[in-house]
């Protein structure tokens, strides 16, 4: 493994361009296949670019949210403790892999914002303190606990078809989380990648000299307040610990309402209102809170001007036909034993172009829908089959490794060699799932 890890370090520092270098390109790739595979001309698929281009502002909105509020929470003094704290629990390099990949897997099965903000920042913290692990492969071994996302707790495709009046509900009717998330097949995969992903992470440890460390000075989030001498009352406002916590209840209040009426709907946008409401809390005064924030808006640039082009890939994807197309092909060479495995495939691929669940979900499950009720394959399965095939190929799509890459200040191609061998596990544990269970 650690010759493997070494060849595929190499292979991706040497071709990984820079992720928005990696967008454009793939851009090009989709208007030209777009051109090659469907009927759609030139200025066809400048349209559907353009007009799927801010397809994703609210999303991405979100995500810069996830971002800058983890960050805000994470630089709080009382959370910085916390961290702290479970990091000492690290011994050694080799428990350190083990244990940020567990911790990364089990948050990531509850909710994948959740996991993939703290996954980063536990990862960081052990850093600081473990100063002889390999920083790539730390950070690479929280980001593989987002292979599981879509299979857990807050898997958009699983929940959606559970809700009543589902864009698909005429076809498929409302299927149970019973036959999705709790089904046997995908507790079983579950099961098999929480174990399987720490131990390969733990092999993939490089020799001592090829070890990559950083110094944990860098790594400090460095908060500067001004300080005002005038006691105006402006500036007795600003450095009011009462206000903040009148925020902060207001907030606690809210979330414990919405846990009361929904019971454990962990969406994304409470997940970034318990982030806002700790960190509001943690940092004592408004002047603080908001140095925070000033702070950690810096590392959302790539978010922000990245997101939208992934946007408009989506646009050609859909408004052409392609991922039609892409699905359409899986499907004529199926049968009822290997649709389920084709369907992983073909949502695997997919999701490199439409790194988006509901998104990917919306493109293909009428031609999945339709070719698992004609060779009688389960519709409860069919879904999972794409839900999986769009959490595995994440590995090596920069899309989602983003928010964790800014957090750790690394880029793509430092955790991308590790990522592809988690892809290669991954793959072959959940085509085994949906192939013979």
């Amino acid at each position: 493994m650690k010759v493997l890890t070494r060849w595929s370090n190499t292979l991706m520092e040497r071709y990984l361009p820079d992720p928005y270098i990696f967008v454009a390109i793939l851009t090009i790739v989709v208007f030209l296949m777009g051109l090659g595979f469907t009927d759609s001309g030139p200025l066809d698929m400048v349209v559907h670019w353009g007009d799927g281009f801010w397809g994703l502002l609210s999303f991405t909105m979100q995500m810069v949210i996830v971002l800058v509020a983890g960050h805000v929470l994470a630089s709080s003094p009382v959370f910085k403790k916390l961290l702290s704290s479970l990091a000492g629990l690290a011994k050694s390099p080799g428990s350190a892999i083990l244990l940020v990949s567990v911790v990364s897997l089990i948050a990531c099965w509850i909710n994948w914002g959740f996991g993939l903000v703290i996954g980063a920042l536990f990862a960081k913290e052990i850093a600081k303190k473990l100063t002889t692990v390999d920083y790539r492969l730390l950070i690479a071994s929280a980001y593989s606990g987002f292979i599981i996302w879509h299979g857990g707790l807050g898997g958009s495709i699983p929940l959606s078809v559970a809700t009543v009046d589902h864009p698909f509900a005429g076809i498929m009717g409302v299927v149970p989380t019973s036959e999705t998330i709790f089904s046997t097949y995908n507790l079983l995969i579950i099961a098999a990648l929480i174990i399987s992903v720490p131990i390969l992470n733990r092999f993939m440890m490089p020799k001592p000299e090829d070890t990559v460390t950083v110094d944990p000075k860098l790594l400090e989030e460095k908060i500067e307040v001004e300080v005002v001498e005038d006691s105006t009352p402006a500036s007795r406002m600003e450095n009011s610990i009462i206000l903040s916590m009148l925020i902060g209840v207001l907030g606690l209040v809210y979330l414990i309402q919405h846990f009361v009426s929904n019971g454990f709907d962990l969406n994304l946008n409470i997940v970034n209102l318990i982030f806002f409401t700790l960190g509001i809390i943690f940092h004592g005064t408004p002047k603080r809170f908001l140095a925070a924030v000033a702070n950690a808006v810096k590392t959302a640039g790539g978010i922000i001007i990245q997101f939208p082009f992934y946007a408009g890939i989506m646009g050609m994807m859909v408004a052409s036909g392609l991922a039609g197309v892409m699905s359409e092909w899986f499907v004529s060479i199926s049968n009822e034993h290997t649709f389920p495995l084709f369907s992983f495939f073909a949502a695997g691929l997919v999701n490199f172009f439409v790194p988006s669940g509901g998104g990917q979900w919306a493109v293909q499950a009428p031609i999945m829908l339709d070719a698992a009720q004609s060779l009688g394959v389960s519709y409860s399965k069919t879904a999972m089959a794409i839900a999986w095939g769009d959490a595995w190929t994440n590995m090596i799509q920069p899309f989602w490794a983003l928010p964790a890459l800014a957090i750790a200040g690394l880029r793509a191609k430092d955790i991308m060699g590790y990522c592809l061998f988690v892809l290669i596990l991954s793959g072959i544990i959940i085509s085994i799932g949906l192939y013979f269970f």
